[in-house]
C-alpha cells in the first residue's frame, strides 16, 4: 500500500510545463518592452506549457487513484478474510469490523491517492525550482532556499499538532459509527426496555467528542496553512522587490549580478511553484494524517493465531476447551463426536452455547484448550438468525449450492417443513434483508434448510426448534435424527425432546 508514489513523477512534468509556460510569459514582456513584435514562439511556450500542465494534472489523479483503489481492494479482501474467516482472541463488534474493513481503507486509499503523490513532489519540486531559478538568478534562488528552513521547522511543530489531533479524531469516529450501528442492530430491543433516552444520550456524547476532535483537527490545519501561506508570501514578495529594485539600480548594497528585464521576470514567475507543491502537500496533509492514524489502527488488529490443517472429515474432539470472554469464560468442556451422530450443548440462555459452535467452527479463538480443526468446507452452520439476503427464497436457499438443482432445492424445502409455505407464496418469493414476512420460525428453517442442502458433512445448529409449534418442532427434531445417521450433528438447545434424542450432552 506504500508503493504508489511513482504517479508522483507527473508533478515534475508540470513543473516542467510551469517553467516553459514562465520562460514563455519573461519573453513575450520583454520582446514587448524592447518594441519587438516577433513573439508568438513566446505564445507557443505560453500556450503549450498550460496544456503540459493541465496533462500532468490529469495523469496524476488518473494514475494515483486508479492504483490505491487497486491497492484499498487487496487490503479490504485481506481484512475481510481476517474479520469474517478468522479466529481472534477479541473480535470487534459487527459496528467496528464495518469501520476497520469500509472506513479505514477509504481512508488509506485518499491517503494514497493524494498524500503519496504530492509528497513526492514537495520532496524534489522545491530544489528544482531553486535551480531553475538559479539558471536566471543566483540571488533570487538563494531567496527562496533562506525562506525554506524556518518553513519546514514551523510545518514540523504544525504537523506534530495535527498528527496527534486526527489520531483522536479517528478513534472518536470509529466509536461513534461502531455505536450508531451496533445500536440501530438492536433499536426493536431498546424499543422494548424503554432505554431510548439512555441511548440517546450515549450516541449524543459519541457525537459531541467527534466534534470537539474535528474542530482540534481544523484548528492545526489552520495553523499549519497559515505558516505555509506566511513563507510563501514572504518568499515571492522578498523575490520581487530584489528584482524591481535590481532592474532600477536601487538595492542599497553592491548588486553581485546583472538582471535583464526577462531574468527578472522569469524569475518573478517562478516563484510561486516553489511554494505550490507544499500547497499541494497540505491540501492532503488531512490525508496523510488521518491514513497513518488508519495505518496504526489496522496494525493494532490483533493478528489470528496459527490455526493447525484440518484432516479429512472423521470426527471430532474437544479436550479442555475454554473460552474466555471479558468477565466471562466457558468450560473447560470435554466432548467427542464420530463422522455421524448427534450431540447437544445445553445451558442455560447466555452460558455460552452459541460461542462453542463459533469455536468449532473456527471463528472463536480458545482460551486454552484444543478442539479438531475442521475445513471451512466440511462445516454446514444453522444460525438463531440466518443470514438472508435481498433477493427471492430460492437465492437464499441457494447461497449454500448455488449449483444445486430444482429437484434437491425443493427436498431440502420439504425436509424442514418449508413446504406450505412455498406452495401458498411460491419459491421465488421475495425478500429483504430482514426476512420481512417470514416468521422467526420460517427464517430457521430457512437457515436448516440451506445447511442440508450444502451436503457438508458437520452440521452445526443453533437452537434449531426455537419459535416452531410443537408439530414442527417434533418435525425437525425427527429430521436432524435422521441427518445423524450419515452427518455428525450438534446443537445448541433447550428443547427436552432434541436433548432426549441425542447420543450426548454437553452441559455448559
Amino acid at each position: 500500500m506504500r508503493n504508489y508514489s511513482n504517479a508522483g513523477w507527473f508533478w515534475l512534468i508540470d513543473l516542467v510545463g510551469a517553467a516553459w509556460f514562465a520562460w514563455g510569459i519573461a519573453e513575450a514582456v520583454s520582446r514587448s518592452a524592447a518594441g519587438l513584435s516577433d513573439h508568438y514562439y513566446a505564445y507557443a511556450a505560453i500556450v503549450g506549457g498550460g496544456l503540459m500542465r493541465a496533462a500532468s494534472v490529469y495523469a496524476v489523479q488518473h494514475f494515483a487513484i486508479a492504483k490505491a483503489q487497486r491497492g484499498g481492494g487487496v487490503l479490504r479482501a485481506r481484512l475481510f478474510r481476517r474479520l469474517l474467516g478468522m479466529p481472534l482472541a477479541t473480535a470487534p463488534s459487527l459496528g467496528g469490523s464495518a469501520v476497520l474493513a469500509i472506513d479505514y481503507v477509504r481512508t488509506i486509499e485518499d491517503y494514497e491517492a493524494r498524500f503519496v503523490p504530492a509528497r513526492l513532489a514537495a520532496t524534489l519540486a522545491p530544489l528544482a525550482v531553486i535551480a531553475i531559478v538559479a539558471c536566471a538568478s543566483l540571488v533570487a534562488a538563494a531567496i527562496l532556499f533562506v525562506t525554506l528552513i524556518p518553513f519546514i521547522l514551523g510545518m514540523i511543530f504544525a504537523g506534530t499538532a495535527a498528527r496527534r489531533a486526527s489520531e483522536r479524531q479517528l478513534a472518536a469516529l470509529g466509536d461513534l459509527s461502531g455505536l450508531f450501528v451496533d445500536r440501530v442492530r438492536t433499536l426493536p430491543i431498546i424499543r422494548h426496555f424503554g432505554a431510548e433516552e439512555r441511548i440517546a444520550r450515549q450516541v449524543q456524547g459519541a457525537t459531541r467528542e467527534v466534534a470537539d476532535r474535528t474542530v482540534a483537527v481544523l484548528r492545526a490545519a489552520f495553523l499549519s496553512s497559515a505558516v505555509l501561506e506566511f513563507f510563501s508570501a514572504l518568499a515571492v514578495a522578498l523575490v520581487a522587490v530584489y528584482c524591481g529594485f535590481s532592474l532600477l539600480g536601487m538595492l542599497p548594497f553592491p548588486d553581485p549580478e546583472t538582471l535583464t528585464l526577462r531574468e527578472a521576470f522569469f524569475a518573478l514567475a517562478m516563484a510561486p511553484e516553489f511554494y505550490l507543491p507544499m500547497r499541494r502537500l497540505a491540501a492532503a496533509y488531512h490525508e496523510k494524517q488521518m491514513g497513518e492514524a488508519a495505518h496504526a489502527e489496522l496494525a493494532a488488529l490483533p493478528e489470528p493465531a496459527p490455526q493447525p490443517a484440518a484432516a479429512p472429515w472423521a470426527g471430532l474432539r474437544a479436550q479442555a476447551l475454554t473460552i474466555a470472554w471479558p468477565g466471562h469464560a466457558i468450560g473447560p468442556l470435554d466432548f467427542e463426536i464420530g463422522a455421524t451422530g448427534l450431540i447437544a450443548l445445553t445451558g442455560p440462555t447466555g452460558s455460552g452455547k452459541t460461542s462453542v459452535l463459533a469455536a468449532i467452527a473456527g471463528q472463536v479463538q480458545p482460551a486454552s484448550g484444543q478442539v479438531t480443526p475442521v475445513a471451512p468446507g466440511d462445516i454446514a452452520w444453522a444460525a438463531q438468525h440466518p443470514l438472508i439476503l435481498p433477493g427471492t427464497l430460492r437465492d437464499n436457499l441457494a447461497l449454500a449450492a448455488p449449483d444445486a438443482p430444482d429437484a434437491a432445492i425443493a427436498e431440502a424445502v420439504g425436509a424442514v417443513g418449508l413446504d406450505q409455505l412455498t406452495e401458498s407464496r411460491g419459491i421465488d418469493l421475495p425478500l429483504d434483508h430482514r426476512g420481512s414476512g417470514l416468521s422467526g420460525g420460517e427464517r430457521r428453517r430457512l437457515g436448516l434448510a440451506r445447511a442440508i442442502l450444502s451436503g457438508r458433512p458437520l452440521l452445526l445448529c443453533d437452537e434449531p426448534t426455537a419459535d416452531l409449534d410443537d408439530a414442527a418442532a417434533r418435525d425437525v427434531v425427527t429430521l436432524l435424527t435422521i441427518l445423524a445417521a450419515n452427518h455428525a450433528v450438534i446443537v445448541a438447545t433447550h428443547d427436552a425432546r432434541l436433548i432426549a434424542a441425542a447420543q450426548g450432552e454437553v452441559a455448559l
